[in-house]
């Protein structure tokens, strides 16, 4: 007994000493990790990292926050109204609608370039500062087709920021989107250029003329977002924000802005002219598969197909026949359809470009002249005899023998239709308006002078290229 009694002893001593041990070895390790954790942590920043903060203090103070107000007519305020001129029923009021939306400051006297969604059929627009201070802004112009607008607020020696040259951006480049998501003015976001010349058929609605060759981003953009900035790491514009990627209506990865290039020659057309000048090849497009590469002879898929060419457009003209890839436009590499629709968007008819193109087995060079919409060089503006503002709409005249084979002998043809008042009651590009309020029409001028005695509504006959008659009575 007395021996197990000992023994006991023996291993409780042992035991008890190698617990201690182990305390003392833990302890030490537990004191010098706390004295690793309170070591001061540095706070240089590695070179390498990119800095947004001058980029950001740059471009807030020229993102304003744009609110619009415009009025929807209800069931009750229908075309009798219109075309007899009775006023509204007494006490009635037409609901009032509210939007908003960025902007971005681009000359120091007040011109702000947005999104032609933020502003469209507007009956007010308000421009609020960084700095709170608001004003009523004007419509310069806008252009459905490249989803910009202009307005303009009564101010002077405001911060603005300057273009930068989209083409030169590159994927992977650091960018920050800047504007007022949720109404939460001024808010900067950052990301990297996912891709460029980016077609997500947003504008089309009809519209062969849309151009969509967007810079994608992953930099957080939600709704009030549109209209404002993206720009880069030395805070130069280089796009304006326009559209995200989402099922919810929310950001889930994927933003896109119109290009700085074609945004800055579209924003001059609008502040000189009040309408874009668009070039146009006379061309219809294709992208390039390994079957169209393979036909053409090319030894792999690069440039952009001509499916047709029009024989008095520019391309016709210059000898470029249906069959030719384009490969590029004045040097710069074309691979898809988005690429050329935005670089020749980029010129004015009238001036010239250089094209790179594979025909008849071989590489050549062609230079030739844009033309406009309406098949000449001439400047289209707002002011000229081809735009009647009240319709929205611009006219010229039918070619003689669509006119022979309508049976007619009068009437102009609607060239370009924008969101207005014919567009609003279903009218299309295309139709030939033979006469107003049982007038005879022949001229634009006709057209202008009795949209000017209107008092109330008018009647439109006419007759579409198919020959389909049609009769409207829309109120003005």
């Amino acid at each position: 007994m007395q021996r197990n009694s000992l023994i006991y002893v023996v291993l409780g001593v042992i035991i008890g000493a190698l617990a201690l041990m182990v305390y003392q070895k833990d302890k030490s390790q537990t004191d010098y990790k706390t004295d690793i954790q309170l070591q001061p942590v540095s706070q240089t920043v590695p070179q390498n990292l990119p800095n947004f903060v001058d980029a950001a203090e740059k471009t807030v103070n020229a993102v304003v926050h744009i609110k619009t107000k415009m009025l929807k007519k209800s069931n009750v305020y229908d075309f009798f109204y219109d075309f007899f001129g009775h006023q509204q029923p007494h006490g009635f009021q037409e609901p009032v609608y509210v939007a908003t939306g960025s902007g971005v400051v681009i000359s120091r006297d007040g011109y702000i370039v947005t999104n032609n969604h933020v502003v469209e059929g507007a009956n007010e627009i308000e421009v609020v500062l960084n700095d709170k201070r608001s004003y009523t802004a004007k419509l310069i112009g806008n252009d459905p087709s490249t989803d910009l607008a202009v307005i303009k607020i009564d101010e002077v020696e405001l911060p603005y920021l300057q273009f930068g040259n989209s083409d030169d951006v590159r994927v992977g480049e650091w960018v920050l989107a800047v504007g007022n998501p949720f109404n939460l003015t001024s808010t900067v976001t950052a990301g990297i250029v996912s891709a460029k010349a980016r077609n997500i058929n947003i504008l089309g609605d009809g519209n062969s003329s849309a151009i969509e060759s967007f810079i994608q981003t992953d930099a957080a953009v939600n709704r009030g977002n549109s209209g404002g900035a993206l720009v880069n790491t030395e805070g130069l514009l280089i796009g304006i924000n326009a559209a995200i990627a989402s099922n919810t209506g929310s950001y889930t990865g994927y933003a896109f802005a119109i290009p700085s290039n074609l945004a800055q020659k579209v924003v001059g057309d609008l502040i000189q002219f009040g309408e874009p000048q668009r070039g146009y090849l006379g061309v219809s497009i294709a992208e390039m598969n390994a079957d169209l590469a393979n036909e053409v002879g090319l030894d792999k898929i690069k440039g952009v197909y001509l499916a047709s060419v029009i024989e008095d457009g520019a391309a016709g003209k210059a000898g470029i026949q249906q069959g030719v890839v384009v490969l590029k436009i004045d040097g710069k590499d074309i691979n898809s359809t988005a690429e050329l629709m935005s670089k020749v968007a980029q010129h004015r008819p009238g001036e010239i470009i250089d094209l790179t193109v594979f025909q008849d087995g071989r590489q050549r060079e062609i230079s030739l002249t844009l033309q406009n919409a309406y098949g000449s060089t001439q400047v289209i503006s707002s002011s000229n005899d081809f735009y009647v503002k009240e319709l929205g709409a611009t006219f010229i005249k039918p070619e003689a023998n669509v006119m022979r084979k309508l049976g007619i002998n009068n009437g102009m043809q609607i060239a370009e239709i924008k969101n207005g008042v014919l567009k609003s009651k279903g009218i299309e590009k295309g139709l030939i308006v033979t006469h107003l309020n049982k007038e005879r029409i022949q001229s634009v001028s006709d057209i202008k002078r009795v949209v000017q005695k209107v008092r109330g509504g008018l009647l439109i006959e006419g007759v579409y290229p198919n020959g389909v008659q049609v009769y409207y009575g829309i109120g003005l």
